[in-house]
């Protein structure tokens, strides 16, 4: 089997919600309704982006993330949803469908890599701005962790929690003695102590959540 990820910008519908926001969308779609998790900030604005298009049958809010079941599916309104590419050109979808920065990111694959050409020059033809984010052979599926990359085991942090974790990491925050403190990594990034204190701990709290079940 042969596996890409197409980064799809510009492609409407929930990507348009998280087009100049941190949010991440992971959408399954279950035909009648959608169940979208959103993380990362601007739960809210992208609540209400959702809510305008589509309705919000449930919104379950916690820790600054978001479960949403909405009102109707999307692939009812948009006329060039992927499941159409797919099937034709024999390809499998590897849910969930991922939105980030106003772009839809499908993970595909096929049994024959010109399959995955095909549905590339099929979305350029029909106007996207398409990239491949990823190209691989797929040599084995173990059941433990079908088709697992390092994007799928790494959280999404936010801008800010990125810039504060790897600037409080490059000055030795983690060294043994620590070659810095939270309250000069916060004179670095510019945000006050506090501020970037909780930064630093949202972004450990996913690192390590995300980590623990490997080890």
């Amino acid at each position: 089997m042969y596996e890409a990820t197409f980064r799809l910008s510009g492609a409407g519908g929930y990507a348009a919600a998280t087009a100049g926001t941190d949010a991440r969308i992971e959408l399954w779609c279950n035909d009648h309704c959608d169940l979208l998790h959103v993380t990362d900030g601007a739960t809210e604005e992208t609540l209400s982006r959702v809510r305008e298009t589509l309705g919000v049958r449930e919104a379950i809010r916690e820790s600054g993330e978001l479960v949403v079941v909405t009102e109707r599916c999307l692939k009812e309104r948009d006329p060039q949803h992927v499941e159409r590419y797919l099937r034709a050109h024999d390809c499998l979808l590897v849910p969930p469908l991922r939105y980030a920065d106003g772009a839809k990111l499908c993970r595909l694959l096929a049994l024959d890599p010109a399959a995955l050409t095909a549905c590339y020059r099929d979305f350029v033809d029909d106007g996207f701005d398409v990239s491949v984010e990823a190209k691989r052979e797929v040599g084995s599926v173990t059941p433990d962790a079908p088709l697992l990359t390092l994007d799928e085991v790494l959280p999404t942090l936010t801008a800010r929690q990125r810039e504060v974790f790897t600037t409080a990491y490059a000055r030795g925050y983690y060294e043994i003695p620590r070659g810095t403190t939270t309250a000069a990594v916060a004179d670095v990034v510019g945000v006050d102590r506090r501020t970037a204190e909780e930064h630093l701990r949202r972004a450990e709290n996913k690192l390590v959540a995300a980590l623990v079940p490997y080890l």
